[in-house]
């Protein structure tokens, strides 16, 4: 395998990037059009999230078919232009497969459904009675895990949407039509892949109630994960690929075992327990203020953890599922562009892979719609509902969708101050973020030597010329506040030492001596003295990197 640790993704959730055809639907000719800036950007790899034909019931992650594309985003043609343009610019594609379900459009499921036996062992059916669940487990978007076919006199399991049925892992069948489908994007040139949720995909043989939660325990990191993992990169050819894996509510020793390079699984790992520090009693719809203490120990936890177990780390803070992280950590107002960098910098120095989601190189905000007709997230859409019926007010479940919903991420990229952002010249299938403002456009930011933009280009080019980036060693640094996160990479004779203030409150740190003389190698203020004194003041969402290279 290549090495990968120089390397930087770009999210780009299709949908929402850009509109070529006046539909107010992004489409593959839209990221074309854009790849001179991606490519000025620096990035080595595009992830797109599914573009595959889909009643879009889960914004494309409910699949009917894996081998085509749909209408609404192009042609096959135009996927294939996307790849051989990409290239050229040193760039390449990762899809997004989601193989832990189907649609229930998909051909398997509606063969199923019309009483083939064979198809039926494709998913997860149980016998039963109209009036007899399987198990209580819970629906990650709310209500039973479990929907009744009458006709069937069965049950099927489906851990998301009522539309999107698991598949049966431990089915050779199911396995082997997996294998195809990753053998036929790789011949279309495709050079990377992103598992959807895939450690989920091993489900117990024998199912029971979880009286202690939604019944996560049981299917997540499964019985057979590892096994099926290593099966599927071996058997479709993509053991020299990047392949990396979104792990559900997962622990550090599977992440390390997925990612380790001896256990043949996968190359990295998605975790998001770092984004969990806001949810009170760990629930996702009920808000609380940041837990910094708790963000410092995790990332310490895992970089450290995973760089003993030799697994590999991402470094992300958004995705198409997650808020803006400026507006969930950051400032929105007065410190929006330092909080946007020092966040940005914080995780890019760190051991692993980063990633950058559309809009978050120019520091987008979350949508703040004022009303639920704007909110298109079937997620977010049903927990409404379900907050209002546990008494919270309109008002009250609106202010928590602000804060939690998908959709907060996939609005229109902001390209432009035109009405609808440079994104189309129709009216998007989401609505504008409400806190859409020219200077947080690609326009506004593109010829800013102070942008936030300029400062992810520069973050990308520092992780190719300095091998401590890419390839050091990292030890955390002790501080005496839980609002400064300091750390250290060591790489053969080159050293970097990175300090990043987490609130809106100067902060006093101590820099030892040694470091004092050191270059600065980025910065997010302006007219810093060198040698910089023993104590000192941090400015609010101040970071700042200090070099011996």
């Amino acid at each position: 395998m290549e090495d990968f640790s120089d390397k930087v993704v770009y999210q780009i959730y299709p949908k929402s990037f850009r509109d070529t055809n006046g539909d107010g639907f992004g489409d593959i000719s839209g990221i074309t059009e854009k790849l001179d800036y991606l490519q000025e950007l620096g990035v080595d790899y595009l992830w797109l999230t599914p573009f595959f034909p889909s009643p879009q019931r889960d914004n494309g992650y409910d699949v009917a078919d894996y081998r085509k594309i749909n209408p609404k985003f192009g042609t096959m043609e135009e996927l294939e232009n996307l790849i051989r343009k990409s290239e050229e610019r040193g760039i390449k594609i990762m899809l997004d497969m989601v193989f832990n379900h189907t649609s229930t459009q998909h051909e398997w499921f509606q063969k199923a459904q019309k009483g083939d036996e064979n198809y039926q062992k494709y998913y997860i059916f149980k016998e039963g009675t109209p009036d007899h669940v399987p198990t209580n487990w819970k629906s990650k978007f709310g209500g039973s895990a479990w929907e009744y076919i009458p006709k069937l006199k069965k049950w099927y399991l489906h851990l998301y949407d009522v539309t999107q049925a698991d598949l049966n892992w431990d089915n050779p069948k199911v396995r082997e039509e997996l294998k195809e489908i990753l053998r036929f994007w790789k011949e279309k040139g495709i050079k990377a892949f992103r598992f959807d949720v895939i450690n989920l995909v091993s489900k117990p043989e024998q199912m029971e109630d979880d009286f202690e939660g939604d019944g996560r325990r049981f299917y997540s990191d499964g019985p057979h994960i590892h096994e099926y993992l290593k099966e599927l990169v071996s058997d479709a050819g993509i053991e020299d690929f990047i392949t990396v894996g979104e792990m559900s509510s997962t622990s550090l020793e599977h992440c390390i075992r997925y990612s380790a390079p001896k256990e043949k699984e996968l190359s990295m790992c998605f975790n998001f327990h770092h984004l969990k520090v806001d949810y009170k009693d760990g629930n996702k719809w009920a808000l609380k203020d940041v837990d910094y203490k708790k963000l410092k120990k995790l990332f310490i936890e895992w970089q450290i953890g995973m760089q003993q177990g030799d697994g590999w780390n991402t470094l992300f803070w958004c995705n198409h599922d997650q808020p803006r992280i400026v507006s969930r950590m950051g400032d929105e107002g007065i410190y929006w562009k330092e909080s946007a960098k020092m966040l940005a910098g914080m995780i890019h120095f760190m051991r692993g892979t980063p990633y950058i989601y559309q809009g978050e190189e120019i520091g987008m905000l979350n949508a703040h719609y004022p009303s639920i007709e704007q909110y298109r997230d079937i997620e977010s859409l049903n927990y409404y509902q379900i907050l209002l019926e546990n008494g919270k007010t309109k008002k009250e479940a609106l202010e928590i969708l602000a804060a939690r919903s998908r959709d907060n991420s996939r609005t229109p990229m902001q390209w432009n101050k035109e009405k609808y952002g440079g994104f189309s010249k129709e009216e998007p299938w989401i609505p504008m973020s409400a806190e859409f403002r020219k200077e947080i456009t690609v326009e506004a930011q593109q010829n800013d030597k102070n942008s936030i933009l300029t400062f992810y280009k520069k973050l990308v080019a520092m992780r190719k010329k300095y091998p401590v980036i890419a390839k050091g060693k990292i030890s955390f640094l002790e501080t005496e506040t839980d609002m400064v996160l300091a750390y250290q990479r060591i790489f053969q004779e080159q050293q970097i030492v990175v300090f990043c203030n987490l609130s809106r409150k100067e902060q006093d740190i101590k820099i030892p001596k040694e470091q004092s003389s050191w270059e600065i190698l980025l910065e997010n203020y302006e007219g810093r003295k060198i040698p910089l004194e023993e104590r000192y003041t941090m400015r609010p969402y101040e970071i700042m990197v200090l070099g011996n290279v």
